[in-house]
């Protein structure tokens, strides 16, 4: 029986005449532990993508990033990652809180390769391990159900020129968000938050849009 597959990606496999080479792509790659390749991997990349899906049923995809070792591995069937200030709309967390069936897509885009990852999360405030990541609003742990390794022909290369300086480090204190500073925003964001845009500076939409545009 599959791990993978349901009748729907059996009839396009039938359709394209791809079964057999899917079954063995299935056996050979198909894992349910974190071995250390795996591990290792994972707890070099500094990005990945959280699949998730929303009390509609729409599927949701965010980009989730940090300092390299931010995504652990702390056993062989747990993945552990912190879920850091965002826009305020909660989006992946609030979703994976109502369905926690998750995907998880680690690319590296230097030396390509690529690794799928499903499981089952859960969301904590009070996690243990709140405490090793500063800022951290919550810690997700990600129950492994499946993982396996994708082809990466596909993986366009591309050189990381710098880390953002938005990650929260111990070593130096976190820059507020630029969105934060725009005067649109200042009468819903937190207090603490009010305090710092005021410090750095209001400024409009317009100015906020313009440096993006210019990459800055």
């Amino acid at each position: 029986m599959s791990r993978l597959y349901g009748d729907q990606h059996r009839a396009l496999q039938e359709a394209f005449g791809t079964r057999n080479m899917a079954d063995r792509i299935e056996r050979l790659a198909c894992k349910t532990e974190f071995d250390e390749a795996a591990k290792g991997f994972i707890e070099s990349m500094d990005m990945f993508f959280l699949s998730t899906i929303d009390h509609l049923g729409r599927p949701t995809v965010s980009y989730k990033g940090g300092d390299p070792g931010f995504v652990r591995i702390v056993d062989s069937t747990t993945l552990v990652f912190p879920s850091y200030d965002g826009n305020g709309m909660h989006l992946s967390m609030g979703n994976a809180t109502q369905n926690p069936q998750v995907g998880l897509l680690f690319i590296s885009f230097e030396r390509p390769h690529r690794l799928r990852v499903q499981g089952t999360a859960s969301v904590s405030r009070d996690d243990p391990l709140m405490a090793d990541y500063k800022e951290a609003d919550c810690i997700v742990r990600v129950q492994l159900s499946e993982l396996w390794q994708n082809c990466p022909r596909y993986v366009h290369r591309y050189q990381k020129v710098e880390p953002s300086p938005y990650v929260p480090r111990e070593v130096c204190e976190t820059p507020l968000a630029e969105w934060k500073r725009v005067d649109l925003f200042q009468d819903v964001l937190r207090a603490d938050d009010v305090a710092k845009a005021q410090a750095a500076g209001i400024v409009s939409i317009a100015e906020l849009i313009a440096k993006a545009k210019a990459g800055a």
